[in-house]
């Protein structure tokens, strides 16, 4: 923990070669909130198609499609988890529950209640 950051690396164990590509953290945000593709695209106002083409990795995701995801209340708590791969939950950010790494915060979070 460095400054008030817990960094991704630092709670999933991974490498630097390890992280999850654009497309890979997308989709992970997306069934997180137990969204399809049609409903998270309708709720921020990002077209379907290009959306479908961020997730699948085909197209980097624009600046503007970014914005539009990560000022919409829902998602904004996974904005430094997709774009540095950091989270700090004191400040609500987080990564996606069904990430590596929220998994393991999950179990950190339940482990130091179990011996605290």
């Amino acid at each position: 923990m460095i400054a008030g950051f817990l960094f991704h690396k630092d709670i999933s164990g991974y490498g630097n070669n390890m992280s999850n590509t654009q497309g890979e953290k997308l989709k992970l945000i997306r069934d997180s909130e137990r969204l399809n593709r049609r409903e998270l695209t309708d709720l921020v106002g990002i077209p379907y198609g290009s959306y479908a083409n961020y997730e699948l990795d085909k197209m980097k995701m624009s600046f503007e499609a970014g914005t539009k995801l990560f000022k919409h209340p829902r998602f904004r708590k996974y904005q430094n988890w997709f774009m540095y791969d950091e989270v700090d939950p004191a400040a609500g950010q987080i990564a996606p529950v069904l990430s590596q790494s929220g998994q393991e915060q999950i179990i950190s979070a339940q482990s130091v209640k179990k011996s605290g």
